[in-house]
């Protein structure tokens, strides 16, 4: 995926629930909770956070 990115210079949007795949392919990560942008960042960063719907995610 990143190797296609980096060739055409794009971005991709990809929805996943896979926290391994997210953590993987993924530069930045948006969390929705009810369907609203909740928290933004870097997986580091994310996961860093003692937000419990964030920390929620990241347990699954």
């Amino acid at each position: 995926m990143r190797s296609i990115q980096k060739k055409y210079g794009t971005s991709s949007l990809i929805i996943t629930h896979d926290v391994d795949c997210a953590r993987v392919i993924s530069e930045r990560m948006i969390l929705l909770v009810d369907g609203i942008n909740y928290a933004e960042g870097t997986y580091n960063e994310l996961t860093q956070l003692d937000d419990p719907n964030v920390q929620a995610f990241f347990k699954k």
